[in-house]
Formats: C-alpha cells, sequence, structure tokens
C-alpha cells in the first residue's frame, strides 16, 4: 500500500514540473488551470481532460489537484474530478477514484481514497521558571490513512468511513486500525467507533470506541493501548487506562480492571513535577469482588465471600520557606490478602507492612530540624498486627563544633518522640496491648579526637543523656505498662581506637588488571562505658535509645582492605576492590546483648549473653560492572553459624543486567529463634534482564525458590519487541500462594499478559505491576 502511494506521488511530483502550460484564463477563483484538452463552457465552467502521463493541474492557493478529468463551476466554488486524482497540500497527499472539491473552503469528499499526512512536532515553548523541562522529540510522524469514502472537513482534519488509518511506515504496515467510522484530527486525535486492530493483516483486537492520540507532542491525551491477562484465581482480565496530559508538569491516568471471575476494579495515578524541590506520584486503586467457586485437586470445592478493598500508594516533596524541605509517602491497603493476591511481583505479594507519614526537614547553618510522623502496621496474618511509629519524632541538633582554645569538638541533640507501640488482634481487641510512650529526650557531648599518628587514631567521646517517658512497667518483674513517668540520665565515655595500620603496595605495571595493589590490615577496637542505670528494666522499649544498659561494652575487630590502581581513561585511579570485616562485642551486663542493632540476629529481646554474634562481612567490587557480598552471624556458644547471605550483580555493558542471592537461617537447638522448624528459612532467588542496545528487544526472567520446603514460589518472564511504528510485550508468571500468604481459593496462581505498543500511542502497567518489568 504505501509503495503505491510513493509511486503516485513520485508521479504527481514528476507531472508538476512537466504538466502542460496550455492554460487558458483561469476561472474566477482558481489560480491556475491546465491541459491537454479544455474547454470553457460560459463565464462559470471549465472542463479539462487528461490521461496518466499528462493529468489536468489545477492550483488553488497551497492546493493542487491532478486528475484525468477535472470540471470546474467557479458559481458554485466547486470541483468535480475523476480518475487517478491526487491532492498535493503541504505534506498532506491524497490519492481517489473521484473527488468533490470546494475550491473556496479547500474541503471536498474524496472516494475510494487513500491519504497521508505528516505531523510535524510542537515548536519549543519558552521555559517557564520553575516548570518541568521535557525534551521534545524532532522527528516527524506520517500518517498514513484509506476509506471508502473519505471528507476533508476542516484543514487537518477528516471523516472517514469504512476505512483504517496507521502510523507505520514499511511497504507492509505492520498494524493498522480500521474502523466504519473515523474521525481523524492530525493535530490532536483520532476517534474510532467499533475498531478493529490487526497486526499483519490478522485481526488481534476490537474495541466499542477508541482514542488515539494523533498530536505529535511529549504526551498527548488519549486512551492506551488494553492490557490482556488470564490467572487461575481471577479468570481472564482486560486492564484499560486512559492518559490525561493535564499540561507540561502534570498528568493523570484513570484505569479500569475486569476481571471474568471475580469482579472489577479501577485506579487512577496522579503524577506532577513542578521543578525545583516539588514533585509527587500518587496511585489508588479500589477492587469490588462477587464470591467466586474454586475446585480443588481433591475434588472439594473452596468458595471466597465478597470482598472491597482499596490501595493507596505514592509520595511526594515539597521546597518550603526558610530553607525548609517537605516529604510525604503511603503505602496502605485494606486487605492484607488482596494486596498479596493481586500484586505479581513477590516483593508486594509477601509484602505484610502498610505505611503512611512524612517528615519536613531544614538546615541553618550549624542547626538542623527534623520532624517526622509515620505510622506502621506489621501483619503476622489478616487479623494480628503490630503497631509502631512515630506521631511525631521533632529533633533539633547542633551539629558538631570546635571548642575554641582547646583541640575538643562539641555537639548536642535534644528530642521529642511520641512513639506507637502496639500489638493489636482484630477478632479480640480487648487483648490488644499498647506500649507506646512519650520521650523527651536530651544528649549533648564532647569529643577529642587524637590524630597525630596516621596509622593510630583515636576518638575519644563523653556524652551525658537524660531522658523522661511518659510512662513504665510496674517493676522489673511485673511487665504490665502503667502511667506512671520514669527519668532516665546516664554519662558515657567511647573510645573508638583504629590501629596500628599495617600496609603493603605492590607495583605490578605489566599486569592486563591494575598498576598497583595495596593491602592494609586495621585493627580496631572501640570501648564504650555507661554509667548504672537501675531502672532499665522498667522502661518501655521501642527503639535502640531505650535498651541501654549500665556497664562495659568492648567491640573489637580488624578489617582487611585490597585497593587496585586501574586505568581509568587516562588517568589511574586506586579503587577499594575487596574488604573484610570481622568483629564481635562482648557486654559486662549480659541484658546489653538483647538490644544491640549492630547485629541482625542478637538485636529485638534475644538471648541474654556476655557476647554478640560474631559478625562476618565481606564486600567486593572488581569492576564497575561487577560487585559481590557475604554476610554471616556465628553463635559464640555453639560455634555454629546463625544466618547466612550471599548476593551478586553484574552489568554488561548497560544490556545485560543480572542479579542473584541466597540466604539461609541455620537451625540450632539450643537458642530460641533458631530452634524452631517452622521460623527457619533457606531462599534462592536471581534476576536477568537483557534487552538489544537499540531496545528493540529484551526479556526479563526472575524466580524466587524456596530452598528449604523445595518449592518454587514464584517465577516470571518479560519479553518485548519493539518495531519502528509498533511492539509486543508479554509476561508469563506462577506463584506459589502456600509459600507467601493465605487464606485464597487457590494454592497456585498461573498469570498471562499481553500489551501492544503503537507508535504515537503508550501503554502502560496495570496497577498489579504486570509489565513493569521491575524486579522486586
Amino acid at each position: 500500500m504505501v509503495k503505491c502511494v510513493a509511486r503516485a506521488l513520485l508521479i504527481a511530483g514528476g507531472l508538476l514540473t512537466a504538466a502542460s502550460a496550455l492554460a487558458q484564463q483561469a476561472p474566477a477563483g482558481v489560480d491556475s488551470a491546465s491541459a491537454e484538452q479544455q474547454q470553457r463552457v460560459g463565464a462559470n465552467y471549465w472542463k479539462g481532460k487528461g490521461d496518466s502521463t499528462h493529468p489536468v493541474v489545477v492550483k488553488i492557493g497551497d492546493v493542487e489537484l491532478y486528475a484525468d478529468e477535472i470540471e470546474l463551476y467557479s458559481d458554485k466554488n466547486r470541483a468535480v474530478a475523476t480518475g487517478n486524482f491526487v491532492l498535493v497540500q503541504g505534506t498532506a497527499r491524497i490519492t481517489a477514484d473521484r473527488a468533490d472539491f470546494n475550491i473556496k473552503t479547500k474541503l471536498g469528499t474524496f472516494y475510494n481514497a487513500f491519504g497521508y499526512a505528516t505531523v510535524k512536532p510542537q515548536p519549543a515553548r519558552p521555559a517557564v521558571p520553575g516548570a518541568l523541562t521535557v525534551p521534545v522529540s524532532t522527528q516527524d510522524t506520517d500518517v498514513y490513512f484509506t476509506g471508502e469514502m473519505i471528507e476533508k472537513i476542516a484543514a487537518r482534519k477528516y471523516r472517514i468511513t469504512k476505512g483504517g488509518f496507521t502510523t507505520c511506515v514499511q511497504p507492509t504496515p505492520r498494524w493498522e486500525l480500521a474502523s466504519n467510522s473515523i474521525l481523524l484530527n492530525l493535530d490532536h486525535y483520532t476517534l474510532l467507533r467499533d475498531a478493529v486492530f490487526s497486526v499483519k493483516g490478522v485481526p488481534m483486537l476490537y474495541t466499542p470506541i477508541m482514542y488515539y492520540p494523533t498530536k505529535k507532542d511529549d504526551r498527548a491525551t488519549g486512551f492506551l493501548i488494553p492490557t490482556y491477562g488470564q490467572s487461575t484465581l481471577r479468570g481472564h482480565s482486560l486492564h484499560n487506562a486512559f492518559f490525561w496530559a493535564i499540561d507540561r508538569s502534570e498528568d493523570l491516568t484513570i484505569k479500569h480492571d475486569w476481571y471474568s471471575k471475580t469482579g472489577q476494579g479501577i485506579g487512577s495515578e496522579y503524577r506532577y513535577n513542578f521543578g525545583g524541590l516539588t514533585s509527587g506520584n500518587f496511585a489508588a486503586h479500589i477492587l469490588n469482588e462477587h464470591s467466586t467457586t474454586y475446585a480443588n485437586p481433591d475434588g472439594s470445592t473452596t468458595t471466597s465471600p465478597d470482598s472491597q478493598s482499596f490501595e493507596i500508594r505514592g509520595g511526594a516533596t515539597q521546597g518550603l520557606p526558610y530553607g525548609l524541605r517537605a516529604r510525604v509517602n503511603v503505602n496502605y491497603f485494606s486487605s492484607l490478602v488482596t494486596m498479596q493476591t493481586l500484586n505479581t511481583n513477590i516483593y508486594d505479594a509477601s509484602r505484610n507492612i502498610r505505611n503512611y507519614g512524612g517528615n519536613v526537614v531544614g538546615a541553618w547553618h550549624t542547626y538542623t530540624l527534623n520532624a517526622t510522623v509515620d505510622h506502621n502496621e506489621y501483619f503476622s496474618d489478616a487479623n494480628n498486627s503490630r503497631l509502631t511509629g512515630n506521631w511525631p519524632r521533632i529533633s533539633l541538633a547542633r551539629s558538631e563544633r570546635p571548642i575554641s582554645g582547646t583541640p575538643l569538638y562539641a555537639s548536642v541533640n535534644g528530642e521529642y518522640a511520641g512513639l506507637l507501640n502496639e500489638t493489636r488482634n482484630n477478632l479480640a481487641p480487648e487483648t490488644n496491648v499498647d506500649l507506646g510512650v512519650n520521650r523527651f529526650d536530651f544528649m549533648p557531648q564532647i569529643r577529642f579526637p587524637f590524630k597525630r599518628w596516621q596509622w593510630f587514631t583515636v576518638n575519644t567521646t563523653l556524652a551525658w543523656r537524660d531522658t523522661y517517658y511518659t510512662r513504665s512497667y510496674t517493676s522489673a518483674s511485673d511487665l504490665t505498662p502503667i502511667d506512671t513517668p520514669l527519668n532516665r540520665t546516664y554519662l558515657a565515655a567511647t573510645a573508638q581506637m583504629t590501629g596500628p595500620v599495617f600496609t603493603r603496595v605492590w607495583d605490578t605495571p605489566n599486569n592486563g588488571y591494575a598498576e598497583k595493589f595495596k593491602h592494609t590490615i586495621e585493627p580496631f577496637v572501640n570501648i564504650t562505658r555507661t554509667s548504672s542505670i537501675d531502672i532499665a528494666d522498667r522502661i518501655l522499649k521501642t527503639d535502640g535509645v531505650d535498651g541501654i544498659y549500665g556497664g562495659v561494652q568492648y567491640t573489637y575487630g580488624v578489617a582487611n582492605r585490597f585497593y587496585a590502581k586501574r586505568p581509568t581513561g587516562r588517568t589511574s585511579i586506586a579503587r577499594e576492590i575487596v574488604t573484610v570485616q570481622l568483629f564481635q562485642t562482648y557486654y559486662t551486663d549480659q541484658r546489653q546483648a538483647q538490644y544491640d542493632p549492630r547485629y541482625t540476629t542478637s538485636s529485638g529481646g534475644a538471648q541474654q549473653s556476655n557476647f554478640s554474634t560474631l559478625s562476618l562481612r565481606v564486600q567486593a567490587a572488581p569492576t564497575n560492572d561487577l560487585n559481590m557480598s557475604y554476610t554471616t552471624e556465628f553463635d559464640p556458644r555453639y560455634l555454629s553459624p546463625r544466618n547466612l547471605s550471599v548476593s551478586a550483580t553484574y552489568n554488561w555493558s548497560g544490556r545485560l543486567q543480572t542479579t542473584g542471592g541466597w540466604s539461609k537461617k541455620n537451625f540450632i537447638p539450643q537458642v530460641p529463634g533458631f530452634n524452631d522448624p517452622n521460623l527457619l528459612d533457606q531462599a534462592l532467588n536471581s534476576t536477568v534482564n537483557f534487552h538489544a542496545r537499540d531496545n528493540r528487544v529484551g526479556a526479563l526472567y526472575y524466580f524466587n525458590y524456596d530452598v528449604l520446603h523445595g518449592s518454587m514460589l514464584q517465577q516470571r518472564i518479560s519479553t518485548f519487541y519493539n518495531s519502528q511504528c509498533c511492539g509486543v510485550a508479554l509476561e508469563y508468571q506462577t506463584f506459589n500462594y502456600g509459600g507467601v500468604t493465605s487464606g485464597v481459593g487457590v494454592t497456585a496462581d498461573h498469570r498471562f499478559f499481553l500489551s501492544f505498543t503503537l507508535a504515537g500511542l503508550g501503554n502502560f502497567s496495570p496497577f498489579n505491576g504486570a509489565l513493569s518489568g521491575v524486579p522486586r
């Protein structure tokens, strides 16, 4: 089809210069009219005849008409053309068997017609202070259209009957939209009724109405290409979206989801960026599901009840006067089961936390302010949860400054915190336990750094702390919270010693990897002496500030660091390629081991002990494209690792990114928390993301495997193909509900999604994250 049009345009272009000059005086309203055979019949009628090689040529302003025969009626402002008709107007071309054209309005009707027009990019607009700057494409877009009848109803607007259009420029268009009624507005939109979308001539999709943006701009308002999906749990699904480009700095997407088995949902996403510190992105979704019955493998059935749920996600930043900056965030859902079964990525599907909050920060000279409110609820199942957060937490600090005339540095911090800490049971609210408390904290400190020797440094800090609590436990043995205040004061002295540092350097000029290597061994010892705190066991413990006990802590360890001086462009830069740290803490008060946040398996009320776990941490980054890490914590009494974790990431030329990880929680019969098989886990996960340099093809694969129970939690593969004018994306996922959540009608889900992309018309990711290409 495109080849035929190109051939016709070449002929028309040649005929424009070679047309006969035997023109008589043109009728009124016509600049010129010429033909091999022409005649004037009266003052208002002119007729010209020609053939395919010597057509009749009529010029009317910027419009040129070519045909085998053209009749002009100047009193009626009418031109009637038959046989190989071609209209040329700027970048627009229309060919037809015959045409009825108004020489005054330059509008008309064309029969059995084909046309194309070029949509120019919008001119660059002047920058608006504080507005979002979006680069505008400089390439033109060609729109091809055909129909049994094409009516030109405005300069750049057409009404097409029984036809279609495409923006594909290939000889055989890869896609086409066909409809009985099309309203084509080249500078704004295309509206189709009863439209059929075809790929390579094969019908793929029907929609009763479609709004397609044909405006060549950075963004355009219109309906996006629907996404089709299928899953075991919710059946067939169709996800539709309407995109509203409100202005240069904000847009709104309205989404609708239909599920054949369970019901439907509606959602929206609002984004804005007004420049500077002002931007935001918020999404909301409401899901209305009816009762559904599922067949089980054993022949029984399970019925899920009616349900209504919602989910809200988003965040925003806002610049404020006086150098302040505000942030807000929300990640809230009404139903744990719905949230975990609706989302397609393993992160959201296994997430059991809902939260919202915000903070305001500011800095002036040596002072900083941080005011935070956050509300976090952690679910162990659909009816039991724990509430934590700050409502609010306000801290004002004076950063460290030297004390004039001395080698000392001083700083001070003050804080008020309304701490949330409550266990909840929705089925039995009377059993809820509220350990929330208001806390006032004040801590000045003085630091003395000893830096005379590079190979041995000592930082000594002396701090005094006064903390007031509005609530407390009844006694150290009776952990009943009461509204009796407590005031805790203590003095803490800390000495952080590093060294002596041992260093060795190797020159390797002929080494293909690095010019030099350097190895440092850095032993360190940190000693903290805290004065006695007699009321420590009566404090309601929420975070590390509350879990402080009197006594001495000795943290000791060694760090091995390996450096390589590698060529980077025309210079060579030394970088740390491997770091190995091994450290442990000894406590004179065994209770201190229960709340030390430096050790992941020792904090939050672990066993009392004089020794912390022995922590080993390894980081390796031999190149910019490869990095690896390994961590483990050994139980000091039973000489067994409590947990192990390995992860690695590799990036090849920006086209291949791979990540992998393995983690394990070991079984130790004598250690609470590690002696219950139901609390153990061992997991393996990996992600591979590949795309061609030109982003024409790509694929994404990732999985999560439960090694302990020998089950695949989920596998997900997405692939896409993009041509010049269209693209297609596919995704398939298997998901094991038994390994993540419960309370649903099926134990596993199989999901499939399909989406198309057309030139000038984007696609979208449904609210559940399908085809998002974002492994979590």
